[in-house]
């Protein structure tokens, strides 16, 4: 009976898995739980061991540090120059495009070696990008990436304004391609470009999370299809704030026309970061489970999958943060830390306003998790982690959206830097509140909308999200509340909800108490019915002959079955 109550309580402490045993999720515990599956030793990122080489990818948030630095600056020129660097990149996936001085005698293949040299005289390493047919004259070749985040790759140039040509090939000379020499020309500061830039994430959303296959479309990118009515809605917000003009969504829009630089600057830092990068983990985490190739045991056979997951990884983190997350990023590893400070959810009990936000504890804690079980082919296994990792990070989104909803109702000339970061986080968050109830994403876009006359009622946005708490599966302990740090105290009106506010947040140690209770009480009745009723009852035979040479074996579960009863005191068997 006892194996039987542990076994129940057991269960019930299961139901909250992946994030029952948050208590333990500390720094030095993510490092051994990707150390156990170790093939390959890379660099950490923010306490996580990838398993595959993923610094290029990581290295996406130089892009988004590039693009903050100009809009800063708050010119047309620089935010011409931010516009550069979104959309051409200079950091991710460097490319050579040389023209061939005599045109391919053969066909020449995808991933195919070449060499050549820089202007200095030193070495240069890539791959042939494309296949490419007998007779092309213009091939790109793609710059080796090195396992050192700080080295990863020599040539950066792109759309930034002030190009690393170190490592690129120089203006003309000798390539060497699968053995064969052949010269070539091009111009280093135009002709080296990226093909991984922040607006393809969003560009690519139709590509990449709708039309992908039959696991498509990814259930998150949906609702934000649905609610826009645009694949490339996070792009479509960048270029409005861009410009100076307003968006044309099916709800949910912004207009800009009134903004100043701080403003639209401010627009554009958070979409590229918190709509389009942002989504792009959920897509590299939904391709990595589709890859997923379930009990597999030939050696490699997850290896796509297992570099798609640390991609994730890659573009929630970024480079910046180092190889513990004490760095300063700009992705939302950042923002989740910077947002704990506010709203006291530090710590691996999100009870501090200090130390690596509760949030970054649990995606890093998942995302090592869910590397093991694909490491293991176990791909069904690994889903619950990708869905963690995913309410998860809807967090610090809405914890940004509360934040200016206080600071605009608190001080109706907060500005329109305020204004601008509140209404680009909640269109950050107010599809996937959509998809739970219409009214609160309509009470949460009218008070927060780039265009309000009537101000900001922060309480009624307040209790528009923990009305859906529930539905998006977030805790009132997960968000918290805003922090005065001075006074030691919330701010007024700003607490966090108490669970009992929001169905979403189920008791756990009273479920567990008052089945534990049920149990035994039931056990105490079987004792004094078994008793009463049958205290006159023929005993149970065993089964079997007991002069068998194997009676004294111990016997199997099908044979070791629990005695009951039946309505008439007869012995029946639970099998």
């Amino acid at each position: 009976m006892m194996h039987m109550l542990s076994g129940a309580v057991a269960s019930l402490l299961l139901l909250t898995s992946p994030s029952a045993s948050s208590s333990s999720s500390s720094s030095s515990n993510l490092r051994s739980i990707a150390e156990h599956d170790r093939r390959l030793s890379y660099e950490l990122i923010a306490n996580y061991e990838p398993k595959s080489q993923v610094t290029d990818h990581n290295a996406i948030d130089l892009d988004q540090f590039e693009i903050e630095r100009q809009l800063n600056i708050g010119s047309v020129a620089s935010f011409d120059k931010a516009r550069r660097v979104y959309e051409e990149g200079g950091y991710s996936k460097s490319v050579a495009v040389v023209k061939l001085t005599t045109p391919l005698t053969s066909g020449l293949a995808k991933f195919t070696a070449v060499s050549g040299q820089n202007a200095d005289g030193g070495p240069v390493y890539g791959k042939v990008y494309h296949d490419y047919p007998n007779g092309e004259s213009t091939i790109e070749v793609q710059y080796k990436t090195i396992d050192q985040q700080s080295a990863y790759v020599g040539c950066q140039v792109g759309g930034i304004s002030k190009p690393n040509l170190d490592g690129c090939f120089a203006p003309s000379g000798a390539l060497s391609i699968d053995g064969v020499s052949m010269e070539y020309s091009y111009d280093p500061k135009s002709q080296n470009v990226n093909k991984r830039t922040i607006q393809k994430f969003s560009l690519s959303a139709e590509e990449r999370m709708f039309r992908c296959g039959p696991t498509c479309p990814y259930d998150t990118f949906r609702k934000f299809r649905e609610y826009y009515g645009f694949f490339d809605y996070a792009d479509k917000w960048i270029d409005a704030a861009f410009e100076g003009t307003a968006t044309a969504f099916d709800r949910g829009n912004a207009n800009f026309a009134r903004f100043d630089f701080k403003g639209r600057a401010e627009a554009i830092k958070k979409a590229t970061a918190y709509m389009s990068i942002w989504m792009y983990v959920i897509r590299e985490m939904e391709n990595a489970l589709d890859e997923c190739q379930a009990d597999c045991k030939k050696t490699g056979c997850n290896d796509d999958t297992i570099r798609a997951w640390d991609e994730a990884v890659a573009y929630y983190t970024g480079s910046l943060e180092g190889s513990t997350g004490a760095g300063s990023g700009k992705l939302m590893y950042a923002l989740a830390d910077k947002r704990c400070q506010e709203f006291r959810t530090c710590g691996d009990m999100a009870e501090s306003a200090q130390g690596t936000s509760h949030v970054n504890g649990e995606v890093i804690r998942s995302f090592a998790l869910g590397s093991r079980m694909l490491s293991q082919a176990k791909c069904t296994e690994a889903r619950q982690y990708k869905e963690r990792i995913e309410v998860m990070m809807t967090v610090p989104l809405i914890q940004g959206t509360l934040r200016y909803a206080y600071a605009i109702s608190d001080n109706p000339n907060a500005g329109q830097k305020a204004i601008a970061e509140g209404a680009t986080f909640a269109a950050s968050i107010l599809p996937i509140v959509y998809a739970c109830d219409q009214d609160a994403a309509i009470t949460i876009y009218r008070n927060m909308k780039t265009v309000n006359e009537n101000g900001v009622v922060f309480q009624e946005v307040k209790n528009a999200f923990e009305s859906v708490y529930d539905c998006m599966g977030v805790r009132p302990s997960d968000v918290g509340g805003l922090w005065d740090i001075n006074a030691g105290a919330y701010l007024p009106g700003a607490k966090p909800s108490s669970p009992s506010s929001s169905s979403g947040n189920v008791n756990i140690p009273l479920l567990i108490g008052c089945t534990a209770g049920g149990l035994v009480a039931g056990i105490i009745i079987y004792m004094f019915v078994s008793k009463c009723c049958c205290s006159h009852a023929a005993p149970i035979e065993t089964k079997g002959d007991p002069m068998a040479e194997d009676a004294d074996e111990t016997p199997s579960a099908e044979d070791d079955a629990l005695p009951s009863i039946d309505s008439q005191c007869e012995p029946v068997e639970i099998s």
